[in-house]
């Protein structure tokens, strides 16, 4: 564009309709330069850019299919528009076919090419922007991709510096404590107890960090699963089963769903977890397991009679590090639900919570799969 004006470049072995075209498009709001052959096109292209290409389709020195490709060569954004006369308008139409974006009769008509000209303008304009839009999404891809080696790095670095250091304290105070307690004062014993359970704290909380971190790059296993025997399989494994605790857990229909095993597993096993840890404080504790339809999605659901949230807080469950009790009354790293999300959304889900203070809670989920048996067919 000049001056935000659109430019027109038109070409055509005949002077006249040059000239024409160069004195009429001006007072529409056009920047018209006229030249007499695909030679001299090319050229004004090299120099300049223009929005809209209005070529003769038959010259002597190059035909305006040619033409158009050596231009667009130059310039993929520019639109083509051939003008023809009516006994060529199959090779017209082959022009379409090869790039250009319509054409015109002549004799012209001013109507219809102020039309044809318009809608060359939008698309000149969506390509700009659709390359704009794809140079964007490559330059946002660098950046994920470098972003993600940056974070491969750092997993590497917790890994290894972190972690050994860690170990070191844990496993001194260890033996400290096995082999010297009976040494320390009371208030000794307590700190060293305290410096354990913190080096095992810090420990779990790298676990899980570097759990959280990968688990985007962790390519989707996908297979029939059935949620009633995964969950079963959880439950065997879960915290606190060996204390003395009672807990009342009901397990509802669970419909099968294609999904990655593994992590529709760690998804059950982290919300589960949860609900005993807190229903630490019920006798006796009630955890129910199923699935329910909400609108048109099936949910399964885990329910508790725990010591629920205020749901005023409910926006801040899934974050990193979010906590809603201390960790004096629950302990944990805050990392669990965020990981639950990050599956439930990865599988094309989404997971909420209900709750009140002290009325318990339950966590839905869906999941964008298919939820009948493999042999219910499609």
């Amino acid at each position: 564009m000049i001056d935000g004006l659109p430019t027109l470049l038109v070409v055509d072995d005949e002077q006249a309709q040059v000239m024409a075209l160069c004195d009429t498009l001006p007072q529409h709001g056009y920047v018209a330069v006229g030249v007499s052959s695909a030679t001299q096109a090319l050229s004004r292209l090299r120099q300049a850019p223009f929005d809209v290409l209005l070529t003769d389709l038959k010259m002597p020195d190059m035909d305006g299919i040619v033409l158009l490709r050596e231009a667009q060569a130059i310039d993929p954004h520019l639109v083509g528009v051939m003008m023809t006369g009516a006994g060529t308008i199959t090779t017209a139409v082959e022009a379409m076919q090869a790039g250009a974006l319509d054409y015109i009769l002549k004799p012209f008509s001013l109507s219809a090419i102020l039309t044809v000209l318009n809608r060359a303008l939008e698309v000149r304009h969506l390509r700009i922007e659709n390359a704009r839009l794809a140079r964007r999404v490559r330059e946002r891809t660098a950046e994920l991709e470098a972003a993600n080696r940056e974070l491969d790095a750092f997993s590497q670095s917790v890994s290894h510096d972190l972690r050994a250091p860690l170990r070191v304290v844990h496993g001194f105070a260890g033996l400290l404590s096995q082999d010297h307690r009976h040494s320390l004062s009371g208030d000794g014993q307590q700190l060293l107890d305290g410096v354990i359970a913190a080096a095992k704290r810090g420990e779990i909380l790298i676990r899980d960090l570097l759990r959280f971190s990968r688990l985007n790059r962790h390519p989707l296993a996908m297979s029939e699963v059935d949620v009633g025997a995964l969950v079963r399989e959880v439950l065997r494994e879960r915290p606190g089963r060996d204390a003395d605790r009672a807990i009342d857990i009901t397990i509802g229909d669970l419909p099968s769903v294609v999904a990655d095993p593994g992590l529709l597993r760690q998804v059950f096993f982290n919300l589960v977890s949860n609900a005993v840890k807190f229903t630490a404080m019920r006798r006796p504790a009630r955890i129910e397991i199923g699935s329910e339809t909400v609108g048109e999605d099936l949910a399964y659901f885990v329910r508790d009679n725990g010591v629920g949230f205020d749901m005023r807080y409910a926006g801040t469950l899934f974050g990193v590090f979010a906590r809603l009790h201390s960790q004096e009354e629950f302990p944990g790293t805050g990392v669990g639900l965020s990981l639950v999300q990050r599956i439930v959304h990865r599988h094309g889900g989404r997971i909420w919570a209900a709750a009140a203070v002290d009325r318990g809670a339950t966590f839905y989920f869906t999941l964008r799969a298919r939820t009948e048996p493999a042999d219910g067919g499609d």
